[in-house]
């Protein structure tokens, strides 16, 4: 019946989501790059903290924290010098220059969900910084029918008003509170485990607090395992879309319905003619669905020996020229 029905812009969009559904669920070694980076994060970000909390405890010392919260009780502001904070300014002075002489090497390091990636101060932490915070919470945030990957698909594009809209949709899906840092939801469960106290100002930049360089290196090494999920995240996406972009061209091409199941079977993906019939409201060779489904497995990194690979490229060729 599928070879008599001819395709249409709704049958196309049902077989290019369900087909791109797919390709997100595969265990590709893209994904696998990024579910791993997103379990070494977390282990780095509970190492890092407790050492953190460490440094910050021999500069402002529980004694002197309890106090210093008695004095507020007893005489009020003018004692409120106390507070929780889940960013820290380090700094070392281990290094020395080409004189011989001590330097100080200092940064910013930001526990929250969406703390910066560069170790600067800001209160407008930059697109890695909410990249991450999306990548992180991808599941979660698909299940609100959110696009954590929006960031990631639109990567090197100027601003635009899709972008911002679904950028928006997750930050609020998180509980991203404007300018607040704070937070609320899944932003401020999260944050809430990386809280320590300290003595002084709110500004980070006006207590930087002493380490040591292994202390420092370790805090580098966790901010470098959280642009790593960023990296693969990015990587991941970006193997989705150029099998997408080949996926839209060849189903462009399709004249008829039996075209597009046929690809679907050749990707291994069942689609019920059925239900897609009842739920429905002059192409090139290279585009014919075997050649198609084999271009598509072609691009995915799945763990393939060097021979396999060539033989599958071989077979891809031969068949484009029949």
């Amino acid at each position: 019946m599928s070879a008599k029905i001819r395709m249409n812009t709704e049958y196309r969009n049902k077989f290019y989501n369900r087909i791109k559904d797919v390709f997100e669920k595969e265990e590709t070694q893209e994904q696998q790059a990024f579910l791993q980076a997103r379990e070494t994060f977390n282990h780095s970000q509970n190492l890092a903290f407790d050492l953190a909390k460490q440094v910050v405890e021999r500069s402002y010392p529980k004694e002197d924290v309890a106090t210093l919260r008695v004095f507020k009780k007893k005489y009020g502001d003018p004692c409120d010098v106390v507070a929780k904070d889940k960013c820290f300014y380090f700094s070392h002075s281990e290094d020395v220059d080409e004189d011989g002489e001590k330097t100080d090497t200092q940064s910013h390091f930001d526990f929250g969900l969406f703390g910066n990636l560069n170790g600067r101060e800001s209160y407008s932490s930059g697109e890695d910084s909410t990249h991450f915070a999306h990548a992180y919470f991808r599941e979660e945030l698909k299940e609100k029918g959110c696009n954590p990957d929006i960031i990631a698909q639109q990567n090197g594009k100027d601003d635009n008003p899709h972008k911002t809209k679904h950028v928006d949709m997750c930050n609020k899906a998180l509980g991203k509170n404007g300018s607040n840092d704070e937070g609320i939801g899944m932003t401020k469960d999260f944050n809430d485990s990386f809280y320590a106290d300290v003595i002084g100002t709110s500004y980070c930049r006006s207590r930087a607090i002493a380490c040591t360089k292994d202390e420092y290196e370790v805090f580098e090494h966790w901010r470098m395992a959280k642009a790593k999920v960023v990296s693969t995240h990015q990587t991941w996406i970006n193997s989705i879309m150029k099998q997408c972009d080949q996926l839209k061209i060849g189903l462009k091409a399709y004249r008829y319905l039996s075209e597009g199941i046929e690809l679907a079977s050749e990707l291994g993906i069942k689609v019920d003619e059925a239900e897609l019939i009842k739920t429905n409201s002059t192409g090139l060779t290279i585009y014919n669905p075997t050649n198609l489904a084999n271009m598509i497995k072609g691009m995915k990194n799945k763990e393939q020996t060097r021979e396999q690979k060539i033989y599958e490229r071989m077979k891809y060729e031969k068949e484009s020229v029949n």
